[in-house]
């Protein structure tokens, strides 16, 4: 178990030292960050997912009910993700599902909106395409593809000049890889009969670097990008397991895969000078609150807080699941996310 310094915790520690790399120390002002645009899954998904035909959705009860209106919004949370922490963090107002304002208006020019930001995130989405395919959500070449059309629109709006200082200071939040590692692991994955899983996280960082450059090339400089989790041990990993206990392959290649990601964002600082970026390094983060998740305030790291059968995973998070009154205590809140007061730990 790691030590503390002076009662204090490293991952407390390390989240000083990462607020320190992203926010600096001049005080978050709206005029530091003056926008945010969010790439990503269901960690970061505000309601995208609500526009579509897809059943990957959180539009329903028990969802939000933390949520300061109390009603679900489409995050997957009982309350606010970790986009939602960040956004506040810089002074922003949260960011709009790209979708809404494309079902609302048709014409973002006339919509300042985007200026402060938008989240193009969807849950189940991944790096590559295939990615939950079958659910046809916003996977993250398309996802970059909708921020071309906003890049576009920002600069009608603020001309070619304004636009390049705008996104130049505006933080570029991609949260992505998880359901690229679960459906791998799925037991009917087309994907571990075309890759070894060295191939698969191989094609996942060089997909990735790819988007990101094209970000770049759309005056994206300021990234924040966070790590996979360990994901072997969310409950509907667990209940894969005999005992409950985590999935270790699954963990291990989640490693790997951050390992590769650090490499990138090393690699593409080394390209292009004005590129700065943050790493969260989320399995760390993670690996800490399992450790002792008791001086988190947590008590159950197993089990979601919403769903029915063993560990709560068998049925998800649905209308006529039980969900428990002490949210604070859970990890997660259903079968894959945390529970809100573990996005704004992490």
């Amino acid at each position: 178990m790691a030590t503390s310094i002076d009662g204090v915790s490293p991952a407390f520690i390390r989240y000083l030292f990462f607020s320190a790399l992203l926010f600096g120390s001049g005080g978050l002002c709206h005029d530091s960050v003056p926008g945010i645009y969010i790439l990503g899954d269901s960690l970061v998904d505000d309601g995208n997912n609500n526009y579509l035909s897809s059943i990957l959705k959180a539009d329903f009860p028990h969802n939000g009910v933390d949520f300061p209106t109390g009603q679900a919004t489409g995050r997957f949370s009982n309350g606010k993700n970790a986009a939602d922490f960040i956004v506040e963090k810089v002074g922003l107002p949260m960011a709009p599902p790209y979708l809404s304002l494309e079902s609302e208006a048709k014409k973002l020019a006339c919509n300042n909106v985007t200026v402060t930001g938008v989240s193009f995130a969807s849950g189940g989405a991944g790096i590559l395409n295939e990615t939950n395919e079958v659910f046809q959500l916003i996977p993250l070449t398309k996802q970059v593809e909708y921020y071309s059309e906003v890049h576009d629109q920002l600069v009608q709006q603020l001309g070619s000049y304004g636009a390049e200082t705008h996104l130049a200071k505006s933080l570029f939040l991609i949260v992505i890889g998880t359901n690229d590692h679960f459906a791998y692991y799925n037991k009917d994955s087309q994907a571990q009969k075309q890759y070894t899983p060295r191939q698969y996280i191989d094609l996942l960082i060089s997909t990735l670097r790819l988007l990101m450059k094209r970000l770049y090339e759309l005056g994206a400089r300021k990234f924040v990008v966070t790590g996979v989790g360990m994901i072997g041990c969310c409950p509907i990993q667990r209940l894969q397991n005999t005992t409950n206990g985590c999935m270790v392959d699954t963990n291990y290649w989640s490693m790997e895969y951050n390992k590769g990601l650090k490499i990138l964002l090393e690699e593409l600082k080394g390209e292009a000078e004005d590129i700065n970026y943050s790493y969260f390094d989320t399995y760390a983060a993670m690996s800490e609150l399992l450790q002792d998740p008791k001086s988190y305030g947590i008590m159950e790291i197993k089990e979601a807080c919403c769903g029915l059968g063993n560990l709560k995973a068998e049925i998800p998070c649905i209308p006529v699941s039980k969900y428990c009154s002490n949210r604070s205590d859970y990890l997660f809140w259903d079968l894959y996310h945390p529970t809100e007061m573990v996005s704004r730990i992490f």
